[in-house]
């Protein structure tokens, strides 16, 4: 029997020390296609004026503007030790980035703000998804599209195995921890009900979550 999903801080990594090295295992995680970029930009992700929300060291962000030259892409994030490690990054891949401290609940942008929202690994710690979703909504422009991926709890063993050897051990605790926070498919179908979003679609991945639309 699954487990009942377990709230994970929604404070973001503040630690220096370690958002270093989470950041040095990000790009192992790109380098290992576990991003899966191709497949969020094939939700309909486009040039344009894109929102990343908790982009953490901003590499998933990053892939995407590099494979959509002239996007301009802005972060939303609520660790200032992420949004540091993440204006590095955007030095290395000489994307001229904009890292914003904020909560995705109530996010400091005007409506219809932006052509594409992604976000990547942080839908579980938003302490109100619905806000969240609801936000989107707000800062999308019509027609806009956006991809969420997270990790889902229900993921198969073997395939947590894999992910949890693949891991530093210093980082395995955050990642169990991320793991007992994300949620199902069917969970975050229901919240997606009580949203602004409409004509959802939420599909499982290979142990992620990926709801994208359009507006």
């Amino acid at each position: 029997m699954l487990a009942k999903r377990k709230m994970e801080s929604n404070e973001g990594i503040q630690d220096n020390n370690f958002v270093e090295l989470y950041s040095s295992y990000a790009k192992f995680m790109r380098d290992e296609d576990w991003y899966e970029v191709d497949l969020m930009l094939e939700t309909g992700i486009s040039n344009g004026d894109i929102l990343e929300i908790g982009p953490g060291p901003g590499l998933v962000g990053l892939e995407i503007a590099k494979k959509l030259p002239g996007s301009n892409l802005i972060g939303c994030e609520l660790s200032e030790a992420m949004i540091k490690a993440a204006e590095i990054n955007a030095a290395e891949y000489q994307i001229n980035a904009k890292y914003i401290h904020g909560n995705a609940v109530k996010m400091p942008f005007e409506n219809l703000s932006f052509d594409s929202v992604i976000s990547n690994a942080s839908l579980h710690e938003w302490e109100d998804p619905i806000l969240v979703f609801n936000e989107i909504y707000r800062v999308l422009r019509t027609g806009g599209h956006y991809c969420i991926t997270d990790l889902r709890r229900d993921v198969e063993q073997n395939k947590l195995n894999y992910v949890y050897d693949s891991t530093p051990e210093k980082l395995r605790p955050y990642l169990m921890g991320s793991i007992n926070a994300s949620y199902t498919k069917d969970e975050i179908q229901e919240i997606l009900q009580k949203s602004a979003l409409k004509n959802v679609n939420v599909r499982n991945n290979f142990c992620t979550l990926c709801i994208y639309g359009s507006k």
